[in-house]
């Protein structure tokens, strides 16, 4: 097979986008993204899916050198969000006989989009089940609402049992990029940041595609996926019902003069001297707070340290517990370190934020550093550490 063939008659034409640094506006990619995009060659033609429109030109040369001169009929849409869509136009300008194959609602977001309704010869909706030949392959459809959009479907094709996945099982990182820490790394925070809040839905669609054989996965962001499957659909069962990845604690702090910090590290450094067990630790003033999202879901235990400030709790701490909020955060243990000098509110603020999630248990004692960490503060951190390390998994 070419660089570019993904199976017999399946080739890739996507790109790689090296110089964004955020994706959807707010997560950092600091080894790029890419843009997947493939076409199906047979008696029939379908493209699936376009790309972002930084990548136009480039997409497009790749297309019509896979095309060699043949006409497209189908474009398979699986997900109306612009850096898969964007291109949509400008194919059914190219090709007025192509006919676009989505869901009623992508039908919708199409409209949307561009301004205009396409003629109906130009649209084919399918829904759960529905195939399409196209000579020796065959293409049957599967919707996947929710993940991470309404109209998002995959696409299975059946002669080399490759399927289509929308954004399921994609990463950060350029194609390019080879990630020394594998897939799972930045698959993770991609999943627990974007699709995380859908674990219900993600949970539906894996019912719906595990009576398939599948040979490959071709997701719309990062890697094809061709071996030990089983690991990447396990991984993405236990992500989808909010269980923890790995037996693990993980500290979450801010500080406003280091007091706080000292009080979270100390806790770090009890746990690790009476213990083999996981310890991670992430600063909410520096560290990328998309990645502490990531680790807060990885790990079965989880420390919020932060001190009181205008009678609530610090900012960073606030945005942090918000994002987990926002994405469905529940199944843990969760321990709490407050500070105060006149008035500690931080750790009350913490606790009824955390134990507004579903399945949180909070880990008596709450912590609280008086100002600053003192031998009876140790002490205290002791009584926590000893309480998160008997927590039975």
């Amino acid at each position: 097979m070419t660089d570019n063939q993904v199976a017999q008659g399946i080739l890739y034409i996507g790109a790689d986008d090296k110089d964004l640094d955020l994706f959807e506006g707010q997560y950092a990619i600091p080894e790029g993204i890419s843009y997947n995009s493939y076409v199906i060659l047979d008696e029939k033609i379908a493209i699936m899916d376009t790309i972002d429109a930084r990548k136009t030109n480039e997409w497009l040369d790749n297309l019509q050198t896979a095309l060699n001169g043949r006409q497209p009929d189908y474009l398979v849409v699986s997900h109306m969000e612009p850096d898969h869509s964007a291109n949509i136009r400008r194919i059914m300008e190219m090709y007025p006989d192509v006919t676009v194959v989505c869901t009623a609602l992508a039908q919708k977001l199409i409209v949307r989009f561009f301004g205009e309704t396409p003629a109906s010869n130009q649209m084919l909706a399918v829904t759960d089940g529905d195939t399409l030949s196209l000579g020796e392959h065959t293409l049957q459809f599967f919707t996947a609402p929710m993940v991470h959009w309404p109209e998002v479907m995959m696409t299975y094709e059946q002669k080399e049992q490759i399927l289509f996945s929308a954004d399921a099982f994609g990463k950060f990182g350029a194609l390019s990029y080879d990630d020394p820490e594998g897939w799972a790394c930045e698959a993770r925070r991609y999943y627990f940041n974007i699709v995380g809040k859908y674990g219900a839905q993600v949970q539906a669609v894996l019912k719906k595609l595990s009576g398939l054989s599948i040979s490959k996965i071709c997701p719309l962001h990062g890697p094809i996926l061709d071996d030990n499957l089983g690991y990447y659909l396990q991984t993405y069962n236990t992500w989808s019902s909010y269980e923890p990845e790995d037996a693990g604690i993980f500290i979450a702090y801010c500080s406003l003069h280091g007091n706080t910090e000292e009080a979270a590290l100390k806790l770090a450094s009890i746990l690790k001297s009476d213990s083999d067990v996981k310890v991670a630790t992430a600063d909410l003033r520096r560290d990328d707070l998309h990645e502490a999202v990531e680790d807060a879901f990885r790990y079965d235990r989880v420390v919020l340290a932060a001190p009181t400030y205008d009678g609530g709790v610090m900012p960073v701490m606030e945005d942090f517990i918000a994002h987990l909020r926002a994405k469905n955060y529940q199944n843990r243990h969760v321990g709490i370190i407050e500070n105060g000098s006149w008035a500690p509110v931080a750790g009350k603020v913490m606790r009824e934020a955390m134990e507004s999630l579903k399945n949180i248990t909070i880990v008596e004692p709450i912590v609280t550093v008086e100002s600053t960490v003192k031998p009876a503060t140790v002490e205290a951190l002791k009584e926590l550490a000893t309480a998160l390390l008997n927590i039975s998994h």
